[in-house]
């Protein structure tokens, strides 16, 4: 049986986000690229994205940023076209909420699009228990 080293098992980097705080390079798109707007997560790894240029697509994420990088519903993401099938692509970059305003200043993305705003509701739409007035619903009233 080998001695142990001290260094821990597989699973020491477990809890550290080792690059948490770092600053990184604003990445702009290249040819066979585009922006995105995550719309819906599917599971395995896939998502639905609605591209800035107008195309909805079906989206891999790449097996380098699964269980690393957490991308949800609202994240603008840098995706990879695929020359053999427009409907689809691959997730190569997530961008953080400060690297999109960037990107929007920059007028890389539309200014009507919406970065990481995700409404948290469900998908049926949110219930407001508000009147007209704003004092809300009394229980005996009902």
């Amino acid at each position: 049986m080998p001695k142990n080293k001290g260094k821990g098992g597989k699973n020491r980097r477990r809890g550290k986000n080792e690059n948490d705080g770092l600053k990184r390079e604003l990445t702009f798109k290249e040819d066979g690229q585009e922006y995105a707007y995550v719309v819906r997560m599917l599971g395995n790894g896939r998502l639905e994205a609605q591209c800035f240029d107008g195309v909805k697509r079906l989206c891999h994420i790449r097996g380098k940023m699964r269980k690393k990088v957490w991308v949800n519903t609202g994240d603008i993401v840098l995706v990879s076209l695929r020359d053999y099938q427009d409907e689809k692509g691959d997730v190569i970059l997530k961008y953080t909420p400060d690297e999109a305003r960037n990107l929007k200043t920059y007028g890389e993305i539309p200014e009507n699009a919406k970065i990481n705003e995700d409404d948290g509701g469900d998908e049926y739409g949110d219930v407001d228990f508000e009147d007209d007035d704003g004092d809300g619903v009394d229980i005996e009233d009902i």
